[in-house]
């Protein structure tokens, strides 16, 4: 019996030594935080519009996990507007990530269930046959599309954590 109890300590010991830990960071001076299981080095750029957009992307166990901020230069308070914008971006994002297969887009989600946001949710596959899935959010001040990507099948709950996990300024 106390075999059988050490075997058992021992194993959840190891298990929660190579299990990954959820934290909070910041989306470098954005504002904005995303709760991820890897460590983001955001790097800053600018769109042609001048919105500035943050942009990072780590990996762990195979499954890559990516975060693009993007603060609008000029806010919209209307959601269906920004959703619309959303829906361009992804489309952009899908020619230059080389994405060749996708499921097509699921409007009408909520961060947080906050009303003053709009998400969008897409499994896509690459030409390398990667999987991915990627869910967009827009509060019309700010837009965020978080993807995870892998060639082995990724784990769903984990991933919907992290998809799930921006959050705006005020939030």
């Amino acid at each position: 019996m106390k075999k059988g109890c050490l075997f058992i300590a021992c194993f959840i010991s190891l298990l929660i030594a190579h299990g990954q830990s959820l934290k909070k960071m910041p989306v470098s001076n954005s504002g904005c935080s995303v709760y991820g299981f890897c460590n983001f080095d955001f790097q800053k750029q600018y769109s042609e519009d001048s919105s500035i957009v943050y942009t990072a992307e780590c990996g762990n166990d195979s499954l890559y996990y990516g975060v693009i901020c993007i603060k609008f230069k000029v806010a919209t308070g209307d959601l269906a507007d920004a959703e619309s914008i959303m829906v361009s971006y992804l489309d952009y994002l899908k020619t230059a990530f080389k994405i060749t297969k996708s499921t097509g887009y699921g409007k009408g989600h909520q961060l947080a269930n906050n009303a003053q946001t709009s998400g969008i949710l897409d499994y896509w596959e690459d030409g390398d046959k990667n999987n991915w899935k990627v869910k967009a959010w827009t509060n019309g001040k700010y837009m965020a599309v978080l993807y995870g990507y892998s060639a082995r099948v990724m784990n769903e709950t984990k991933l919907n954590v992290f998809l799930d996990g921006i959050r705006f300024p005020g939030m």
